[in-house]
C-alpha cells in the first residue's frame, strides 16, 4: 500500500534569517512521505536563493514564485501544484517538531475524512516574549485538552494555522484558499467550523512558533484586532443566526458598541442588556439598555456576550448555567 503523501504549502516572504532553520525541521521529519511547495512571496532578501538550493538537493521540494501578492494568492498557487493526499500549512519563520507529520497523518489517517488533526503549538523568541502570545499558545493547547475548539470560535481562532491537517477532499469541500478574505487562518477556521468537521487534537508540542518583530501578524493592518469585530458579527449572522430568535447583546463597553453598530448596519433587531447599573436605562444609538436579569423569560433567546475579563466571563457562564440558559457565544 502506498503511503498517503503530505503536501506542505509554505508562503515565504524575507524570512532568510529563520528560513535555513525552518527547512532543516521539515527535512528532519519522521514521516518521509512529503512534498513541500514553498511560495516565495516578493522577497527582497536572499529567501528565494536559499528555497532553490534546497530544491537543488532534494526532489520533494517544490519552489515557485507568487504571481499575485500576499499570502493568499501564495497559498492558492501552492495548493494548485499540491499532490498530497493530505495538505497541511507551514509558517517559513516557524520550526516543526520532528514528529509533527507523522503525528497529524496518524490520527487523520486513523480516523478518515471528515476530521480535522491539530497539535499543541509553543511560542519562542530569540529574545523577550511577548506575554500576549503565550496566554494564546496556553489558551488553544487548553481547547485541545478539553476539546471544546468550535465553542469558543467567536473569542479568536481556534485552530493554530501552522499546526493543522486535513484531507485533500475535506478542504476542497471548504473552499479551500479560494476566499479572498483577511484574516485568512481565521475565515478557514470559520469554514471548518461550518462544515462540521471533527477536531482531532494531537496533545503533543508539534508546532513551534517564532516571535520576532517582523512576523506578519505583527504588523499587516488586515492582522489587527480591531478589524475583527465586523469579521466576527459576519460570521455569526452566516452561520449561527436564527432570525427567528430573540437576539440579544450583552454588554456596553466599546467591544459591545461596535457588535451594536455592525446589528444595525445590518438592521437585525436586537435587545440590549448589561450589568453595570450606571448604563441601565440609558440610550445608546437609539436603544434602551436593560438589566440582564430580565433574561430568564425572554423565549428563544440567543446570546452575544461582549465581555472579556476571564473573572466577568466566569461569573456570566456560572449565572448563564445557574439559570439554565445555554444558546450564547462569546464575542471577546
Amino acid at each position: 500500500m502506498t503511503p498517503d503523501l503530505i503536501s506542505i504549502l509554505m508562503p515565504v516572504k524575507n524570512t532568510a534569517s529563520f528560513l535555513n532553520a525552518c527547512v532543516d525541521s521539515i527535512l528532519s521529519q519522521t514521516y518521509p512521505h512529503w512534498e513541500l511547495i514553498a511560495i516565495d512571496d516578493h522577497s527582497t532578501d536572499s529567501s528565494f536563493s536559499i528555497l532553490k538550493e534546497y530544491e537543488e538537493k532534494d526532489h520533494r521540494i517544490k519552489v515557485l514564485k507568487n504571481k499575485g501578492d500576499a499570502i493568499i494568492p501564495a497559498l492558492q498557487l501552492a495548493f494548485k501544484n499540491s499532490n498530497g493526499q493530505l495538505i497541511t500549512r507551514m509558517d517559513s519563520d516557524d520550526i516543526m517538531s520532528s514528529n509533527k507529520l507523522e503525528e497529524l497523518s496518524h490520527i487523520l489517517i486513523e480516523k478518515g475524512e471528515g476530521s480535522l488533526a491539530v497539535g499543541l503549538v509553543e511560542y519562542f523568541s530569540d529574545s523577550s516574549l511577548g506575554e500576549g502570545y503565550k496566554k494564546y499558545a496556553d489558551w488553544l493547547n487548553n481547547l485541545s485538552y478539553k476539546e471544546i475548539h468550535f465553542t469558543e470560535i467567536y473569542k479568536e481562532c481556534v485552530i493554530p494555522s501552522p499546526c493543522w491537517m486535513i484531507w485533500k477532499k475535506d478542504l476542497e469541500r471548504c473552499e479551500a484558499f479560494d476566499p479572498d478574505i483577511y484574516p485568512e487562518d481565521y475565515d478557514l477556521c470559520f469554514r471548518f467550523y461550518k462544515e462540521k468537521l471533527n477536531i482531532l487534537p494531537v496533545l503533543k508540542t508539534l508546532h513551534l512558533w517564532r516571535d520576532h518583530g517582523n512576523r506578519t501578524s505583527r504588523n499587516d493592518p488586515k492582522y489587527l484586532d480591531n478589524q475583527f469585530t465586523s469579521f466576527k458579527v459576519q460570521k455569526f449572522l452566516e452561520i449561527d443566526y436564527h432570525s427567528s430568535s430573540n437576539l440579544v447583546l450583552w454588554g456596553a463597553g466599546k467591544k459591545g458598541k461596535n457588535i451594536a453598530k455592525e446589528f444595525i448596519r445590518h438592521h437585525i433587531p436586537f435587545k440590549w442588556i448589561c450589568d453595570n447599573k450606571n448604563k441601565i436605562g440609558k440610550d445608546i444609538y437609539g436603544i434602551i439598555l436593560e438589566d440582564y436579569n430580565s433574561l430568564p423569560f425572554l423565549p428563544h433567546q440567543q446570546i452575544i456576550i461582549s465581555v472579556s475579563s476571564p473573572k466577568d466571563i466566569k461569573e456570566i457562564q456560572q449565572w448563564l448555567t445557574e439559570n439554565n440558559i445555554s444558546n450564547y457565544y462569546f464575542f471577546s
